[in-house]
């Protein structure tokens, strides 16, 4: 695969020729956590040709700094360890890397939902004081958005405390605490999340211009980029940044809030391969357990290409690390906006949907939050609820334990006469509707295509019967489709169905020229 080049690859290997100074990522740094169980990547960069000698729990590893300067050696598989331990590196010069601990490393990315500061989160102070937890160790990525790649980050690794936690990720830290306390071994977490960032963005820029699926992003992609470079570009952009500043003095002169700072788009989380230069590229290769991801929003008038932009993602991910299909666990979007008084199209629903059948790829799962949100609020304050549902997933998939984790999901329609009956699979619980006897979120439609609210019925203990006065012969279903959903059905232990559809119709941010629309579905939609 083709590669864009690396300023910093060159600063960094001409800093080592000059002064013959060993070089070793923040990512690799004092107190942090090394993957237990699995051969764990050492690098950094030494002057060409120079004998690396990396010393770590009473064994030695040799290799040869290449051409570039880059060297990098794999560690033998370790079972998790709460001792600290010293990692010594002897190049030009040496290095020691103190309070190394073992134990499971999770990456957590995505935008603002995961970047939300545990400090917001609604009991983000009872959080923090009982956050002096020492085997439980953070870093946290600064965004940095660029089409170079970049090979280092500032950054380091620290021990969780009440003072630490505070600007970390408050669901990460709260997924992390779970994992430390019920598995017993250190745990590591890397924040690389940035606000309103766009999965185009994550991913490797020439990976998406060598696949056809994304041909109309990248040409929209291109097409900008270069009127941005443009002289006329350039000065537009000057301007706006001269009037944000002149405007920001002002505000601040009247004791008023700043307005918020013009796009730069070149340099920031939207332009398709920023984040994955900036952002994700220097921690490749660090030995992880898995990612959870909480990000979506920034692609809901999207909703129909991320069907595709987000599986591939993922792929793209597990294929740069290596690894080979190595966990991936997200948090669906939650309930948001304003609640409608008539059913129909939605983008935030749409993109639900595309969220949910990226679980087709292996080791993937989906925490369902569709109860957890806020209308007027896209950023929810109760993120410990959001990790405990998304920390289920790990804890029985990837660590064996005997518990609820998997939403309900749509698994069949049989229409009889004005009924439509419709099949759960369970995973082992059944259904049950909150608050009231019926089960509220339901939609039904004809063959007419306009849809009217129903009522649902539980019959037995995963089947819903649903039915409306207005449809006289249903031929589709729809359960918590929209934007903030009045839905109330859950599986008997508490894990909220997770939103669906039976029909096949165009979606509203369906390309008008991507396909004619197809009949209604009656089977399972996965």
């Amino acid at each position: 695969m083709t590669k864009l080049p690396s300023l910093l690859v060159l600063s960094l290997v001409l800093t080592s020729a000059l002064r013959a100074e060993l070089i070793i990522p923040a990512i690799i740094g004092d107190h942090m956590v090394l993957q237990q169980k699995q051969s764990d990547p050492i690098w950094g960069w030494d002057t060409p040709g120079t004998k690396i000698t990396v010393t770590f729990a009473d064994k030695k590893y040799s290799t040869t700094a290449g051409a570039d300067g880059k060297w990098r050696v794999k560690l033998a598989p370790l079972p998790a360890n709460a001792t600290p331990q010293t990692l010594t590196v002897s190049g030009s010069t040496q290095r020691e890397i103190r309070d190394v601990l073992i134990g499971e490393v999770w990456m957590c990315s995505g935008q603002s939902n995961m970047e939300f500061q545990l400090a917001f989160e609604r009991n983000g102070n009872l959080e923090a004081a009982e956050a002096e937890l020492p085997n439980l160790r953070l870093i946290t990525v600064p965004h940095v958005g660029t089409q170079v790649f970049q090979n280092d980050f500032k950054g380091q690794w620290r021990a969780s405390s009440p003072e630490t936690v505070r600007g970390f990720s408050g669901v990460g830290f709260i997924f992390g605490r779970y994992l430390g306390e019920i598995l017993k071994v250190p745990v590591g977490l890397i924040n690389n999340s940035w606000g309103a960032s766009q999965a185009e963005a994550w991913v490797r820029r020439s990976a998406l211009q060598s696949d056809p699926r994304f041909q109309a992003l990248m040409d929209a992609t291109l097409k900008r980029e270069a009127e941005l470079k443009t002289e006329k570009g350039k000065a537009a952009s000057a301007q706006a940044m001269a009037e944000w500043k002149a405007a920001s003095e002002k505000a601040k002169a009247e004791g008023k809030t700043p307005p918020r700072p013009p796009t730069q788009w070149l340099t920031g989380q939207y332009f398709a391969g920023n984040v994955f230069a900036g952002v994700l590229f220097p921690t490749i290769g660090f030995g992880i357990k898995g990612v959870i991801w909480y990000q979506g929003e920034s692609n809901a008038e999207g909703a129909y290409q991320y069907a595709s932009l987000f599986p591939f993602l993922i792929e793209q991910w597990r294929k740069e690390w290596g690894q080979g299909d190595f966990p991936f666990y997200w948090v669906q979007l939650a309930n948001y906006k304003a609640e409608t008084k008539t059913p129909g199209d939605s983008h935030w629903a749409e993109l639900r949907e595309a969220q949910t059948k990226a679980m087709r790829l292996p080791n993937t799962g989906q925490a369902v939050i569709i109860d957890l949100g806020e209308g007027n609020n896209i950023h929810p304050t109760d993120k410990h609820d959001v990790a405990a549902r998304l920390v289920r997933w790990p804890l029985v998939k990837d660590y064996g334990m005997n518990l609820p984790y998997h939403s309900p999901e749509f698994k069949s329609l049989t229409i009889t006469s004005n009924k439509a009956l419709v099949t759960f699979d369970c995973f082992g619980s059944g259904l049950r509707p909150f608050g009231v006897p019926e089960a509220r979120g339901f939609a039904l439609c004809g063959a007419d295509k306009v849809w009217h609210w129903a009522t649902g019925t539980l019959i037995g203990t995963n089947e819903v019967e649903v039915g409306s006065p207005e449809v006289a012969a249903p031929i589709a279903v729809r359960y918590a489709w929209a934007d903030n959903p009045v839905c109330n059905l859950y599986s008997s232990d508490g894990l909220p169905v997770t939103p669906f559809r039976t029909d096949n119709f165009r979606m509203s941010t369906e390309p008008k020229a991507a396909r004619t629309p197809s009949p209604a579905r009656k089977e399972q939609i996965k």
